[in-house]
């Protein structure tokens, strides 16, 4: 077998719009496709030895024992490699189950699709289920245990920690988008201008003054103690006469950690005499240049957890511990420990494993024990100096037993430190009782506090203590989503999109786009090129300052990686042509709409789908819409366009020379074709289309018909608004259209415009491009010779693998068969054939360049007509 590629899915795709993180691996079974699994010796034995608890899965059984019961009966590898990548995420700690396996047009190639929760651990999983499959059919032993660790790794080194993971499940369950800004734990919730930022449990709202006192616990405990909240008796020491100093003042027993340290290191518990004072100063020096020496409080260790100012959860922490049994030695029963199901690597579980470290081993030498030692039965030894969660503590809630008073103190603690997510460590005998009568401290308190210990308390309720801080960042009435509008099709995608952020813009809304040819936020562009994909759509929902987005949404990036996106509010086809047949196993109209499909499936039930009635593969996605129908049409005696509007619904047609928007029985014309300057006059037939498009979206969001009309008007096709799209340059002598139709659709809308243009005579450039069928390439080639007198080939870039010369044959090819004698001219340096084509172009003349054949077209053609302007200005 081959892995041919592995793609990862993050959005809604053409596998599913509802499960949005799929691996695609393509794979080649080679000499595999021969031989499914009951033809090889004792594969089902080995496969359910290696990995017994495939026998859960179902598959098309429908019962536990279904999946084995295929590969005895006799399936392809390619299903077996799905299901052994789903059952050793299962067994990494990742319960997934979502999987595809479908042949593509190629015998032997598989597209093998199945769910992943970590991004790496996924990609892993593919690559390590071949590697299974291939050992399973050979008969070879294999490390399986070994995967499962290493998935395990990656799964802890990418995944979001509990903390920042149930804050954002929370998002999700209020349908909150989000979205990851870096490797780690910072996250943007909502879109656009409505999008909220934290880390971890530190929010955009959390004072960075706030954070920096939290983080001091000297000027901690001064600003509490100032405020008459009870405190431990303590001073800082930095050096070893400071803790001579600090055992005269405050006494043994003490308490040693750093200033400005977290999760418990370096702290060191219960000091008794200089000796250990000497080397627990030490020890915390690793972690800090001051360290605070104070008093050893007795009691419990609690955190109350204050969120936004209000007491939401409060738990007693049992630092890692081992009960005697009077058999087995500690090293022995922290290995029973470790084996409880809710103890898990890392954050995988409720409990964390309990490791070894130099704080234990203290911790023993205190009570003259080893690892070795066998500790007598009913005794309890404590493994660590601090309860913390992360280093094997447990945890219990206590949040209905604290008295009201200390819910008041520590409401007031979050106040005077100014934290609006705050935990406070408490050392007391109970929150039963006010601190002030059982002579309870504060310890410290936290920016940044972990969130698991009241998640998944090892006792007692679990708190969802992340609803509170969604409650903080999106009040009620507050939205966290911004206007998406998403345009796709094969063509006209572009002059749409620009079209509907045009009457956006002009309707006082601050718009952000994408396009073929780059990121715009109003009138500026961010970034160039094509710019059409998930990527360039999370730019713009990352952009704090859009109002709202319109997307061009291209076959290749939903493809590539899915949506960029979960939900939109208006999804608009614009039309489904031959084009880009034969990549990526779409080889028909039939696939080529499936994948168009995926946006008007990520429209959200409310929002609605705008689609080209005059299409028959744009009907067909309105069959399986789950979300309003608007369709748009040249002709109003459509039957699908009089079908829709019989039943009350809308439309935007085109009809005695108006575009108008169809509303049941009712007609509201808004603009006269010849008026709007992008259809030339009312003479471009797809820019009509394109106009229909983007007037029936902005009316179906709720502007008025003035306001798209006076937007209509003032779109004026040129470089600068349309680039690429029916630019057309006046020179003094002749005239340069460039536009970048680049199949035989859009070959043919612009034939149908130069059937209105008056020309001495019609030239073309044009070209080939790499990635499309020869049969496409001959066509656009034939609908060429229609269209001009001469012809220039300039084969200068798009080879895409070809040969230059293979693809000036096959356009050859195409203006041969429909005129013999066209006068055909070959030339590859775009320089050479603009310099050329201004100094030898007859008056009256009309040159198109097609396909963008010449690199910066544009550019260049304002550059000679510059030149030209120039020569006038200086004669005068």
């Amino acid at each position: 077998m081959k892995i041919l590629g592995i793609q990862v899915l993050r959005g809604p795709n053409i596998w599913s719009i509802n499960r949005k993180k799929l691996i695609q691996m393509r794979l080649d079974l080679e000499d595999l496709e021969q031989r499914p699994t009951n033809s090889i010796a004792g594969f089902r034995e080995r496969i359910e030895k290696l990995i017994p608890s495939l026998h859960s899965h179902r598959c098309s059984k429908g019962a536990p024992g279904g999946f084995l019961s295929r590969v005895e009966e006799g399936t392809w590898m390619g299903h077996v490699i799905e299901h052994i990548a789903l059952e050793i995420q299962t067994l990494a700690g990742m319960d997934t189950g979502f999987g595809r396996t479908r042949q593509t047009k190629t015998e032997g190639i598989y597209n093998v699709v199945f769910s992943y929760l970590e991004e790496k651990a996924g990609v892993f999983a593919a690559e390590a289920a071949v590697s299974i499959a291939e050992a399973l059919i050979n008969d070879k032993e294999y490390d399986l245990e070994h995967d499962i660790q290493r998935m395990r790794e990656l799964r802890e080194t990418e995944r979001l920690g509990p903390s920042t993971g149930s804050i954002v499940d929370e998002a999700i369950s209020r349908d909150i988008p989000w979205i990851r800004l870096n490797k780690s734990s910072l996250v943007q919730l909502g879109y656009g201008k409505n999008q909220v930022r934290f880390r971890a449990t530190m929010t955009e709202r959390t004072s960075s003054i706030a954070v920096d006192i939290a983080g001091n616990k000297d000027e901690t405990k001064r600003l509490l103690n100032d405020a008459a909240i009870p405190v431990a008796k303590g001073v800082t020491a930095s050096s070893l006469e400071d803790v001579y100093d600090a055992i005269k003042r405050v006494g043994f027993p003490l308490v040693f950690k750093p200033l400005d340290g977290n999760h418990g290191k370096g702290a060191t518990i219960n000091v008794k005499n200089e000796e250990e004072a000497i080397a627990a100063f030490h020890y915390a020096k690793e972690y800090s240049r001051r360290i605070i020496v104070e008093s050893f409080i007795t009691g419990h260790d609690f955190r109350v957890l204050v969120i936004d100012h209000k007491m939401v959860a409060a738990a007693l922490r049992v630092p890692a511990h081992i009960k005697g049994d009077g058999k087995n030695t500690v090293q022995q029963l922290i290995d029973q420990e470790n084996e409880d199901p809710r103890r898990g690597y890392g954050h995988e579980n409720v409990l964390t494993e309990i490791t070894v470290d130099r704080d234990t081993l203290d911790l023993l030498d205190k009570k003259g024990y080893t690892l070795e030692t066998v500790v007598p039965k009913g005794e309890l030894v404590y493994l660590k100096s601090t309860a913390n969660l992360s280093t094997g503590g447990t945890s219990i809630d206590v949040t209905d037993q604290i008295h009201p008073q200390n819910v008041f103190n520590c409401e007031r603690i979050s106040r005077i430190v100014g934290l609006d997510i705050c935990g406070i460590d408490i050392m007391a005998e109970n929150l039963t009782e006010p601190l002030t009568e059982n002579g309870g401290v504060i310890l410290e308190v936290n920016a940044a506090p972990g969130f698991r210990m009241h998640l998944a308390p090892s006792e007692g309720l679990p708190r969802n203590v992340a609803a509170p801080v969604i409650d903080m960042l999106y009040p009620p009435g507050k939205s966290a989503r911004i206007p998406i509008i998403a345009v796709t099709g094969t063509n006209g995608k572009t002059t749409t999109t620009r079209l509907i952020a045009h009457i956006v813009k002009n309707n006082g809304s601050r718009v952000g786009f994408t396009t073929s040819d780059g990121i715009y936020v109003q009138n500026t562009m961010l970034m160039k090129g094509d710019t059409t994909g998930p990527f360039s759509a999370e730019f713009i929902l990352k952009e704090p300052t859009v109002e709202i987005a319109v997307l061009e949404t291209a076959r290749g990036g939903i493809l590539r990686a899915g949506l960029g996106f979960n939900k939109c509010d208006i999804g608009v086809v614009t039309n489904i042509q031959e084009d880009h047949l034969g990549i990526s196993d779409i080889h028909n109209l039939e696939d080529l709409t499936r994948v168009k499909a995926v946006v008007i499936g990520a429209v959200k039930r409310s929002g609605w789908a705008v689609l080209n009635a005059d299409n028959s593969y744009c009907l067909k996605i309105a069959q399986s819409a789950d979300c309003n129908i608007a369709y748009f049409s040249m002709d109003e005696k459509n039957p699908a366009i009089k079908e829709h509007c019989k039943n009350g619904g809308i439309a935007a047609i085109y009809e005695n020379g108006y575009v108008t928007i169809k509303k049941g029985d009712w007609k509201i014309r808004v603009e006269k074709a010849t008026h709007i300057p992008i259809t030339f006059n009312g003479s471009v037939d797809f820019m009509i289309q394109n106009v229909l498009a983007a007037t029936l979206t902005t009316f179906l969001w709720g502007y008025k018909t003035e306001d798209i009309r006076m937007s209509l008007e003032t779109f004026i096709p040129s470089a600068a608004q349309t680039p690429g799209r029916m630019n057309v340059f006046k020179f003094k002598d002749f005239q340069i259209l460039v536009d970048f139709a680049h199949n035989p659709d859009g070959f043919n809308g612009i034939k149908a415009y130069l059937q209105s243009i008056e020309a001495t005579e019609h030239i073309g450039v044009i070209s080939g491009t790499g990635d499309r069928r020869d049969e496409d390439i001959i066509e656009t080639a034939r609908i060429a010779a229609h269209m001009f007198d001469k012809v220039i080939i300039c084969q200068e870039k798009y080879l895409r693998g070809r040969k230059q010369e293979d693809l000036i044959d096959l356009l050859i090819t195409g203006l041969k068969e429909v005129k013999p004698d066209i006068p055909i001219e070959i030339n590859n340096s775009g320089d050479e054939v603009m310099k050329k084509i201004v100094k030898t172009a007859i008056p009256g003349s009309f040159i198109t360049i097609l396909s963008d054949t010449i690199d910066n077209a544009i550019h260049k053609v304002t550059y000679y007509l510059d030149k030209e302007l120039d020569k006038e200005l200086d004669k005068k």
